[in-house]
């Protein structure tokens, strides 16, 4: 009999971590493999960033932080969020985490009960189903394909609401697919929850910046269902801050005053030193991130191009983050070397072991017709991946 909770016995491996894993095995092996599977900047963070994190240590930024994080900081997200977004936050509702990931976590086991129901449209983000887990929830997922381009429509989303749904969790610009909801679209999921009034709406925007298609839209925009919106946001994608472990939630203040007092039992404060680096972010004008996304651009519409070269591969153009999610059913039933692909997952193993490329299989984010693949790569790597992809999969057979 196992010595551990049934929490974590029941919890899953993030996807991601594993297949990043079993590349870094590879490569160990000296065996030359290129990582398509994390989802991470391949950029540095700009200098202005680091060097206010230098500042910070020499100015003993070195103490604990306030649970929630410093005023100034938060001051300068809901500035951000005023001037950016067009939204309207007291510094008050908001509240700095060790990542966005924490951000939701906080959530999630602030307002779900046990046997309450989530709503997730898929694909989603590996660790949404496993933190619903977490809270005891239960997750309700709406299915979507690559032919409507990964969104759902309010007919999908009114059938999925029952008396026990408790949040609607979503990402806009998305990953694993890259999405990203316009205004309108926006507007006609309101409309179905302005009928719906005890469901709240977490709005997952942390690939805000890297969004193709112009400014990025936020279901908080509505002010019929603001006060049940939950905004996610941070650093780690748009300031390639991955490391610095930084993120934040805007909400009602109820929401803001309970995440508060959980992260004061499990965390505290996010670091002193990553707090004034974010500070510098948002309050430095300065090109990178417009260069960050010149740059993710032009990697996806050489992918693209490369992608729509394979056979059999279905794969729409994602309008933001730096993912595509090609469906693979075609190579499902094939085999090479006695070995046959039953699923997504088995062929991101045998793209591993044959082509010596990491990606990640689309189970764990609720798709086993699909794979996910990071372009957060140089051109020349990314060529090179792409090349390696299709004569793999062209000994399938």
């Amino acid at each position: 009999m196992s010595a551990l909770s049934n929490r974590i016995n029941n919890l899953s491996e993030s996807a991601t971590m594993k297949m990043a894993k079993l590349g870094r095995e590879l490569a160990a092996k000296g065996v030359d493999v290129i990582n398509l599977s994390f989802g991470e900047p391949d950029f540095n963070t700009p200098k202005y960033v680091k060097e206010a994190a230098k500042k910070a240590m020499d100015d003993n930024y070195t103490y604990y932080t306030p649970v929630s994080g410093y005023p100034e900081l938060r001051k300068t997200v809901a500035a951000k969020l005023k001037k950016e977004n067009g939204l309207d936050y007291d510094f008050s509702q908001i509240v700095i985490s060790t990542g966005a990931k924490q951000s939701i976590a906080n959530v999630l086991l602030c307002l779900v009960n046990p046997g309450e129901e989530v709503i997730i449209p898929t694909p989603y983000w590996v660790s949404y189903s496993e933190l619903v887990k977490l809270a005891e929830g239960k997750s309700v997922f709406i299915e979507t394909t690559v032919d409507t381009d990964f969104k759902i429509t309010p007919e999908q989303l009114e059938a999925a609401i029952t008396p026990k749904t408790k949040l609607f969790m979503f990402s806009s610009p998305c990953n694993p697919t890259g999405s990203v909801y316009n205004k309108s679209e926006l507007e006609a999921l309101v409309k179905v929850f302005e009928k719906h009034p005890n469901v709240y709406i977490m709005s997952d925007e942390i690939y805000e910046y890297i969004n193709f298609v112009g400014k990025n839209e936020s279901i908080a925009q509505f002010d019929s269902v603001k006060d049940r919106v939950i905004i996610i946001n941070g650093w780690s994608k748009g300031f390639a801050m991955t490391g610095w472990r930084l993120g934040y939630s805007a909400s009602n203040k109820e929401i803001a005053i309970a995440c508060d007092k959980l992260q004061g039992q499990i965390t505290s404060g996010a670091s002193s030193i990553s707090q004034r680096a974010g500070i510098a972010a948002y309050e430095t004008e300065s090109e990178s991130v417009a260069e960050m996304l010149k740059a993710f651009k032009k990697r996806r519409d050489i992918v693209y191009k490369l992608m729509t070269e394979l056979d059999g591969v279905k794969v729409n153009l994602p309008d933001g983050a730096f993912y595509f999610f090609p469906d693979v059913t075609y190579y499902f039933g094939k085999s090479y070397n006695g070995k046959t692909i039953n699923d997504a997952d088995e062929l991101s193993i045998y793209l591993l072991e044959e082509a010596h490329v990491s990606t990640v299989g689309g189970d764990s984010f609720g798709d086993k017709k699909s794979i996910r693949m990071s372009y957060a790569a140089s051109e020349e790597t990314l060529i090179e991946a792409m090349a390696r992809i299709k004569e793999a999969l062209s000994k399938l057979k």
